[in-house]
């Protein structure tokens, strides 16, 4: 079976859901594409296909055969190291070669290179590493890398704007003119034939310049087979239009509606210009994520310290970072100690401490002392990137409660067209008498109303309704140590009622002590005993295990590499230690407990976890080990209560423990001696009582149920496993993130129900009153221009929201 491959593409054009449809049914038709996903907010599709079937070309050629664009950017790069045009041919060759560039042109006269490219599939950073590999320089000149993405987004703000201009020049003395000629506010000469010949001049822009592009997208719609917002428009402001033309020419008798038309178009622009500024300002949180990144590091390379380039770091250089720097890329410290700043990954506003041998993370900020570290991580592999990497795809992913509005916005705009028809029918055909003194003619009442209906019909609010909303949310996320990795997730966590929370890492510190050790039949001591377990445990990475290692560590015992070390899950482990078969574990391990029973079951009635020693068969002595409760787990878990939520402890301790942590922090149930592959069973039993549960864990053993779970939230100082089976990642490591997540997205989910309601509720309401001739045609257009500018303006409210 081929490999699957997954391509972001940057489409601009679009301007309602069935835009959407549109683009994504024609990628559906390229040979070789598994899925495709368009998101109308981030502007942006998200594409699966099989690489032998299908390339970028074919994928760029369709979405512009559908009408629409691929933003792309231009790279100039000065070229060193060229010898003649071969190498000049060779270097355009490997660029046009690399992934996301579509065309690449290399002079050797002039030493450049330019380089049209996808952004979203290829950055500058990797074109001039290609040019590197390729034996030659790409000079740093020293001007900040643009954004090319952001660039064809504002081209596009600014195209809107030179349209909104245009309109508003000719629209405003048009529809002054007009009106006070309707209300007798002018005199005699303004009923003269050549007013109209002047209305038209003024209405002609508007409606071939300023109107092109709804009638350039309406015709490549239909040659698609679909019909979006544009061709209501289109429809609506030409009926208008032409209707006055044969007037104009004396034809008919009667009123001109230049007016309307130009209104109608310049409305909807002024609508279209405002929901792309504030479109833009849905993904500020993503863009703030992106210019963390620092620009330079110190290096030190044959013994120098050098300032280069952030993206010329190769993993394995040592980075000097001094005081009130930021941590370029990811790495391990090597020396020095300092606090460190990482409350824009984590959301938590205290410094954390660093020291020999601790992780520090690109684009932190460190404090006070100087920092030497080795760098192991770098560009797309470090926290940031891969940070970015998972709001990208949350943004881009659909949401289950978009659903029923894709599939009313696929039939929409056909069933707009008919009950306009239908209007005018009823209009025109039913015997409706005309006010008394009316200036207009059945035909041309009839006329009016339908053009109401087309104008005031908005597909585009449904369409906006639920990704704006999700880009804030998962943005807002980002800002406090929440990701989300899909919107199906922000969408379920709103609806919880029970978290299962892991004890061990998640409401404990997961750093567990020795606090007791008491012995049975032992002669050597206790040193001897401890020295026998922990060069066991020593091969285990178990927490229980690590806290004999350190204790043994702590009063500086010489501990044995153990042989033939075995372990079983939730029993122990055993190996070999100086001839002497040696067995640590719990309970599980041994069949009767003998005279250690009492001392037992009294650290356990301590909450503490009773560890058995067993010399080559013989039971030998108990350790007692504590692991302590996190500081805010009880607050949390109280939080968590009062907003309506039950909460279950799930370990792997006996029951007496368990009950003494649960007991402390307050949580509802304990599930108590639960084997790692068992808590996956017990996070299925509450599902199956129907419960929507989330399960909060940050260990490798809790892969399973994180997976199991409606929500899995993996506490992000735990292992990458946990990390990958969970669709939220909390990266400050503290329950605090628990209740900040389940709290944006059941601000995030009612802030979408509001969009939906408001984006229904308004079609539902004014297409009959446009239907039944309460609407002009104009403050029809003015009412569907804002429309949309209201749903994302009420997304954008999120921003401002605060957090538990």
């Amino acid at each position: 079976m081929s490999e699957q491959k997954h391509l972001t593409l940057p489409i601009t054009g679009m301007t309602c859901a069935n835009c959407v449809a549109t683009v994504e049914r024609n990628l559906k038709k390229v040979g070789g594409v598994k899925s495709a996903s368009v998101n109308l907010s981030s502007e942006r599709a998200t594409v699966v296909f099989d690489p032998a079937m299908a390339g970028l070309e074919d994928l760029v050629a369709r979405v512009e055969r559908a009408g629409y664009h691929v933003a792309e950017g231009e790279a100039d790069l000065v070229i060193r190291k060229m010898s003649d045009n071969n190498d000049a041919r060779r270097l355009e060759k490997a660029l046009a070669n690399l992934e996301g560039v579509l065309e690449a042109r290399v002079s050797h006269a002039t030493e450049r290179a330019i380089v049209v490219y996808i952004p979203t599939v290829v950055s500058q950073r990797e074109l001039r590493a290609a040019v590197k590999s390729a034996g030659f320089e790409a000079v740093e000149t020293g001007e900040a890398v643009e954004d090319a993405e952001q660039k064809a987004r504002q081209q596009e703000i600014d195209q809107q704007r030179r349209f909104l201009t245009i309109g508003l020049i000719f629209t405003i003395p048009l529809f002054v003119l007009s009106m006070s000629r309707d209300f007798g506010l002018l005199p005699g000469w303004a009923h003269n034939s050549w007013m109209n010949w002047f209305f038209l001049a003024l209405a002609t822009p508007v409606q071939f310049y300023v109107g092109s592009q709804y009638y350039v997208s309406a015709y490549k719609a239909l040659r698609n087979g679909s019909a979006n917002m544009d061709v209501l428009v289109a429809m609506g402001s030409s009926i208008a239009y032409f209707y006055s033309l044969p007037i104009v020419f004396g034809l008919l008798p009667g009123h001109v509606y230049f007016e309307t038309s130009a209104v109608i178009l310049t409305l909807i622009k002024l609508g279209k210009f405002l929901e792309a500024r504030a479109k833009g300002r849905t993904s500020e949180a993503l863009k703030k994520l992106m210019g963390l990144r620092a620009k330079t590091a110190w290096v030190i390379r044959d013994d120098q310290e050098l300032e280069i380039a952030a993206d010329d770091v190769t993993v394995g250089d040592i980075i000097l970072v001094k005081p009130g720097e930021k941590i370029p890329v990811d790495g391990v410290v090597m020396e020095g100690r300092s606090s460190v700043d990482e409350s824009m990954l984590t959301g938590e506003s205290l410094p954390v401490e660093k020291g020999p041998g601790d992780a520090v993370i690109g684009a932190t900020m460190n404090k006070l002392g100087m920092l030497r570290f080795e760098a192991t991580k770098i560009g797309k592999e470090t926290a940031l990137a891969q940070i970015i990497r998972l709001v990208e795809a949350a943004q881009g992913s659909k949401a289950p409660i978009q659903k029923l509005a894709d599939q009313i916005s696929a039939v929409f705009v056909p069933a707009v067209i008919g009950i306009a028809l239908l209007t005018f029918a009823a209009w025109y055909f039913i015997d409706i008498p005309l006010p008394v003194e009316a200036e207009v003619s059945v035909f041309t009442r009839a006329l009016i109303n339908m053009v109401a209906v087309l104008v005031i019909a908005c597909p585009c609010a449904m369409g906006l309704a639920t990704p704006t909303a999700v880009m804030v949310g998962t943005g807002k996320g980002a800002e406090h140590g929440i990701l989300i990795k899909d919107s199906e997730s922000l969408e379920r966590a709103g609806r919880l009622d029970v978290v299962v929370l892991d004890k061990t890492g998640t409401i404990t510190r997961g750093q567990p002590a020795v606090t007791d050790i008491v012995l049975g039949d032992f002669a050597q001591g206790e040193n001897e005993l401890l020295r026998l377990a922990a060069s066991v445990e020593k091969a285990s990475e178990h927490p229980l295990g690590e806290a004999l290692v350190a204790e043994a560590g702590n009063r500086g015992l010489v501990l044995e590499e153990p042989t033939g070390f075995k372990a079983e899950v939730g029993f122990g482990v055993e190996a070999e230690v100086d001839g002497l078969r040696v067995q640590v574990g719990s309970k599980r391990l041994i069949s009767s407990l003998h005279v250690l029973e009492a001392e037992a079951e009294r650290l356990q009635m301590e909450a503490k976890t009773a560890l058995f020693v067993l010399v080559d068969g013989e039971m030998q002595g108990v350790f007692g080990v504590a692991d302590t409760v996190k500081s805010g787990s009880a607050a949390a878990i109280e939080k968590l209560h009062e907003m309506g939520l039950q909460v279950a402890m799930i370990s792997g301790d006996n029951r007496q423990t368990a009950e003494a942590i649960g007991a402390q922090v307050g949580v509802d149930t304990v599930l108590a001696e639960v084997l790692p592959g068992d808590k996956a069973a017990e996070v299925k039993r509450l599902q199956e009582a129907g419960h929507i549960v989330a399960m909060v864990g940050d260990g490798i053993n809790d892969a399973p149920a994180l997976a199991q779970a409606d929500v899995g939230m993996a506490i992000g100082t735990g292992t990458d496993v946990a990390m990958a089976s969970a669709p939220v990642v909390l990266m400050s490591g503290e329950l605090q993130g628990v209740l900040r997540a389940i709290d944006l997205s059941r601000k995030t989910l009612r802030t979408i129900k509001q969009n939906l309601f408001w984006a229904f509720i308004y079609n539902v309401i004014l297409i009959p009153a446009a239907a039944m001739g309460f609407l002009n045609p104009m403050l029809a257009a003015g009412a569907m221009a804002f429309s949309s500018v209201f749903v994302v303006s009420n997304s954008l409210r999120l921003r401002r929201s605060k957090l538990n």
